[in-house]
């Protein structure tokens, strides 16, 4: 989770591929009406964001229920959004991607293609609310190479070994 910028879609699509989990793009999963609203450079509110996080959620429980794991990058900048999304579950995970202003402002201002406007960014940090102790977050700091954020990422979750053991297992 984290700002526009802040590189959710390339750190959970790597750390996806590094832990051979499925990974998801929250984006694909806001309707039509909010992906023109904020092209437009409006804010969403509450109420736009309602039912695509409750896409995400049935998703996270999709995925849980069939026994697979999936890394999945969304926004969540409100812990109201973030209880949405793991509404009470003890196997989801949040993953804070933080970033000062400035550092995700040159980001935007590289990024082509994307939907999201660089004039939204300031809207978004008002919006965020980093998560507390007690939401059990892993947070790093986005200002090191992908690859070291997704080290970071592992070693806090503590799933390099698990994830080795598992590797070991099934080449037996």
């Amino acid at each position: 989770m984290g700002v526009s910028g802040s590189g959710k879609s390339t750190i959970a699509g790597m750390l996806a591929e590094r832990l051979r989990w499925k990974f998801e793009d929250g984006d694909r999963f806001h309707p039509a009406g909010n992906i023109a609203k904020m092209s437009a450079g409006h804010p969403l509110t509450d109420e736009d964001r309602r039912p695509w996080l409750q896409a995400i959620a049935d998703e996270i429980d999709r995925v849980c229920n069939a026994g697979d794991r999936a890394v999945i990058a969304c926004s969540a900048l409100k812990r109201a959004y973030r209880d949405v999304l793991a509404h009470g579950r003890d196997d989801v995970r949040i993953v804070f991607l933080d970033g000062t202003q400035e550092l995700i402002a040159n980001r935007l201002a590289a990024r082509k293609g994307h939907f999201m406007p660089q004039g939204l960014l300031a809207s978004q940090f008002r919006t965020l609310e980093p998560p507390a102790e007690n939401e059990d977050p892993v947070t790093v700091s986005i200002d090191a190479p992908v690859e070291a954020i997704v080290d970071d990422i592992v070693r806090q979750l503590r799933l390099a070994a698990a994830e080795a053991d598992a590797d070991r297992r099934n080449r037996l």
